[in-house]
């Protein structure tokens, strides 16, 4: 069943340098749609660089530079003709902290349809109530829409950055650590979204937290010192990985 599903993002022989410091080594990887795939390895390792080639948020670091391709959907999205804030509706990014705009939760979420020219009321109207629910979060805001994002809390924030990553119709979601700065049961929440939204979106998380990788991810990418040690099946990664580096680092031997 799983191999039936088509392969959305796949990098061939990707390279990755600060200046003169390689951070990535010749990487292949392909993710698949509407699964998650979570990158674990200690700080350092390469993974949120790894992440950000995929929405070239990368390209903001004067020193950074990359070798090697990256396709979305078969399409080398490095190509001089891609346009880059295409390129970043299809792929959204939910960042470490939670990240909302000085304005009302609603506003939030209408963000970039705003930047884009929507103005029709009914179908903004449609959109805030739709992600919202994806997000998890109408029930408890639906009163209070005109209100700051700023007056909630770190966890609902980081659900209505969720939203308004949503409200743009993105194919893919990258999460860059998006519970690490939340207390338990807003992580579980988040958890809880990540393995709802997959029906629906091809999800890419990078976590420091094992349990979490184990708990929402279907695949796990490995990394250690900028090199890819191992991609499988999560299940098989943290039961009976292949490479022993990738067991000491599960088992706390290291990292």
């Amino acid at each position: 069943m799983e191999e039936s599903k088509k392969i959305t993002i796949e990098t061939k022989k990707i390279s990755a340098y600060y200046g003169d410091k390689k951070v990535l080594h010749d990487i292949d990887l392909q993710m698949l749609e509407n699964s998650v795939t979570a990158f674990i390895g200690p700080s350092g390792c390469g993974k949120s660089t790894f992440l950000r080639l995929i929405n070239r948020m990368n390209d903001y670091i004067d020193i950074f530079r990359k070798e090697g391709d990256v396709f979305i959907n078969g399409e080398d999205i490095y190509k001089k003709k891609v346009r880059i804030e295409e390129l970043r509706k299809q792929v959204g990014m939910v960042f470490q902290k939670p990240n909302p705009f000085p304005k009302s939760i609603y506003e939030n979420v209408i963000y970039g349809l705003r930047i884009q020219g929507m103005n029709n009321k009914n179908m903004l109207n449609e959109i805030v109530e739709k992600t919202l629910k994806q997000a998890a979060l109408w029930d408890e805001v639906k009163d209070d829409l005109k209100k700051s994002a700023l007056g909630l809390s770190g966890g609902q924030q980081q659900r209505l950055c969720i939203a308004r990553t949503l409200a743009v119709s993105p194919s893919i979601i990258l999460m860059d650590e998006p519970a690490s700065a939340l207390d338990p049961i807003s992580t579980a929440k988040i958890e809880e979204l990540i393995y709802n939204l997959k029906k629906e979106y091809t999800i890419v998380i990078v976590t420091h937290n094992m349990h979490q990788a184990g708990r929402v991810s279907d695949k796990t990418a490995f990394f250690l010192s900028g090199e890819l040690v191992e991609y499988d099946d999560t299940n098989t990664i943290f039961t009976s990985p292949k490479d022993e580096r990738t067991e000491n680092y599960i088992t706390g031997k290291f990292g």
